[in-house]
């Protein structure tokens, strides 16, 4: 009987990990803002339905606004948010363009348990219209 050497048993298991690590990169890359969704949290102890900051530059942040535009006044409530950080969504509208002029003008109204306020719904990982319009309610 001709038994493969154990090297060679090694060999073909290196690669299939290596093809099975290869594929789950590309899963994992693939998740960003069109691929990602609305997730339920805690905001100030209540559920809610939430998206993460994404999409802003090195050194920049994401302000809230007082309207769904971008000459509303910053928000009292709010502080700064960044990649990554968490925002309860309560419903949605239209405004001003996003601001690295994309023509994007959906805008979510906001909540951090303190107050609500708007950010240009280009910077959160909500998934587009297409996934967020049968979750949210128009404001």
């Amino acid at each position: 009987m001709n038994r493969p050497r154990p090297t060679t048993r090694l060999r073909a298991l290196t690669v299939a990990g290596a093809v099975l690590t290869v594929a789950a990169s590309a899963v994992l890359t693939s998740a960003g803002p069109a691929g990602a969704a609305i997730h339920t949290c805690s905001i100030s102890g209540d559920r809610a339905k939430c998206a993460y900051v994404t999409g802003i530059d090195a050194g920049s942040h994401l302000a809230v606004r007082t309207g769904p535009h971008y000459s509303a006044p910053k928000s009292p409530v709010f502080g700064r948010y960044h990649n990554g950080d968490e925002l309860g969504l309560i419903c949605w509208t239209t405004g001003d363009g996003d601001a690295d002029g994309h023509g994007y003008r959906y805008w979510m109204r906001v909540d951090n348990g303190i107050g609500d306020g708007y950010v240009n719904d280009w910077y959160l990982d909500t998934g587009g219209p297409n996934t967020w319009k049968s979750q949210l309610p128009r404001c």
